[in-house]
């Protein structure tokens, strides 16, 4: 590896991602703990492997693999394997949209989670596929308009943090980009772990929500504080601790920003209830197991 690859910031400027992109502020806090370890991104088929450009050029200034879009867990394992092999120690790290972790990729997910590979799995929850013109995944909350669900998605969103918890894994946490501090501690924790530990961040595609790029981060703030996306941590599937808790906030003034519920068939009071019992199951948890 050479020294100038080292010095490079892990998200090159002039990357083709859009305005207002969660994943890209992800990626530049990602750089900000881990600058210096050198980590390798493992990255299955996603907005985010776009990024990186055509060869022979890249906007990644780390070593990034392509994997297919349902096994980067797996790639990841022979990484992190190997890695330990040569006597090394930089980070091995999955950085794969919902599509690929939520939906297609829950089985190598699941396996390498189930190993307790060590390996940092880093989701960029953008709540559609985005790379392929904007279907629904079983991230879609329930009501938002997408290219396959034209009258709004009938299911609600899959509760990955409790599937990954259920797995007994070292760490499991949300990430907001609203919350820069929570979201480096966060960080900071995964990194000194090892074994296999999950974040997901709320990851604002304005494109995909129908919203305005420059209100991504008040986005996932209202997301926050209306309860609908909570942050929290799980340590060993087993201790709970919540970190923001809701202050009130009307759903509606999150779901008006976004042109993906206009004219959805979103049952507004069935939503608040929904967000409110898991409210009380999490609440509940962190009583009953604190961290």
């Amino acid at each position: 590896m050479t020294s100038a690859l080292l010095d490079e910031p892990l998200l090159r400027p002039g990357n083709t991602n859009c305005a207002g992109c969660g994943m890209s502020i992800g990626l530049q806090w990602l750089d900000e703990v881990f600058a210096g370890q050198q980590p390798c991104l493992v990255i299955p088929a996603a907005c985010a492997i776009v990024t990186a450009g055509a060869f022979p050029t890249t906007s990644y200034g780390v070593p990034a693999i392509a994997s297919t879009f349902a096994s980067a867990p797996a790639f990841a394992t022979g990484v992190s394997v190997v890695t330990e092999l040569n006597g090394e120690t930089h980070p091995t790290i999955c950085w794969a949209g919902d599509g690929g972790t939520y939906d297609i990729g829950i089985a190598s997910l699941s396996a390498a989670a189930e190993r307790n590979e060590d390996i940092l799995y880093i989701c960029y929850d953008n709540e559609i596929y985005g790379n392929t013109g904007g279907q629904r995944s079983s991230a879609t909350p329930e009501g938002a308009v997408t290219s396959t669900t034209p009258r709004g998605k009938a299911e609600w969103k899959k509760d990955m943090v409790a599937i990954m918890a259920a797995h007994r894994i070292p760490y499991a946490a949300t990430l907001s980009v609203a919350h820069r501090e929570d979201f480096l501690r966060k960080l900071r924790v995964a990194r000194q772990m090892r074994g296999f530990r999950f974040l997901v961040m709320l990851s604002p595609c304005p494109i995909g929500w129908k919203s305005s790029s420059d209100e991504s981060i008040e986005l996932v703030d209202l997301a926050v504080r209306s309860g609908l996306f909570p942050l929290y941590e799980v340590f060993d599937g087993e201790r709970y601790t919540i970190n923001v808790r809701p202050d009130g906030t009307d759903l509606r003034e999150y779901l008006s920003r976004q042109r993906r519920y206009a004219g959805s068939s979103l049952n507004l009071d069935a939503a608040s209830e929904r967000i409110a019992r898991q409210w009380r199951i999490l609440e509940t948890l962190a009583e009953q197991f604190p961290a």
